[in-house]
């Protein structure tokens, strides 16, 4: 079974909604560790809504914290500490979708970030979406995950920009599974338009 690591350059680059195309596009079941902040409608619950399939688990998260920030000041205003320890990967024989908080080294507590969540075994693809600066953001996160050994791909998120896509792609060497383009509204209809896509190189 595959199980896939989602990350970010950054915050609000389109990691939920492209866990949620490969949620659908797997049939998979959907894991977000570290939630951290609109817990009313989190992005379990975005996901959830967004696909279509009747296969897929939505399992809960390791911590739900209240506030939107970093997970190490959430969970210190609800006067708790994150340990690496309670994050433990629910069991299923399904696919499995993770997704990440944030970037990779945003802390979880004093000494440990999302980084020390993803293991060894998972498929870590990193979402991409174009700003000034995101070509540095985007080669630090591969670069990183390179250097652990991990196997990273790249989607870009948003509006085309070929000359920082085709930058990317050179000095990264890692495969692009593709795009999400900046649709009008994304539901279950375009996710699966969108999944169909994606499956052949999932």
């Amino acid at each position: 079974m595959k199980k896939y690591f989602i990350t970010g350059i950054s915050t609000e680059v389109g990691k939920t909604i492209i866990s949620a195309i490969v949620t659908e596009a797997l049939e998979a079941d959907y894991w977000k560790p570290v939630q951290a902040g609109d817990l009313e409608f989190s992005d379990s619950h975005k996901v959830r809504g967004l696909i279509s399939n009747s296969t897929s688990v939505f399992h809960e998260n390791s911590f739900a914290l209240n506030t939107p920030m970093s997970p190490h000041a959430a969970a210190e205003i609800d006067g708790i500490k994150i340990k690496l320890t309670d994050i433990q990967e629910p069991k299923t024989k399904n696919h499995l979708v993770i997704e990440g908080a944030g970037g990779l080294l945003v802390p979880l507590n004093d000494k440990d970030t999302i980084l020390d969540i993803v293991k060894p075994e998972y498929k870590v693809i990193v979402v991409s979406r174009h700003y000034l600066g995101s070509i540095n953001h985007t080669l630090l996160t591969v670069n990183l995950l390179k250097e652990k050994g991990f196997d990273v791909s790249i989607i870009f998120s948003g509006d085309e920009h070929p000359t920082t896509e085709a930058i990317i792609e050179k000095m990264t060497t890692v495969p692009i599974l593709g795009r999400v383009d900046n649709e009008p509204y994304f539901d279950q209809n375009v996710i699966k338009e969108y999944a169909e896509k994606f499956k052949g190189v999932l």
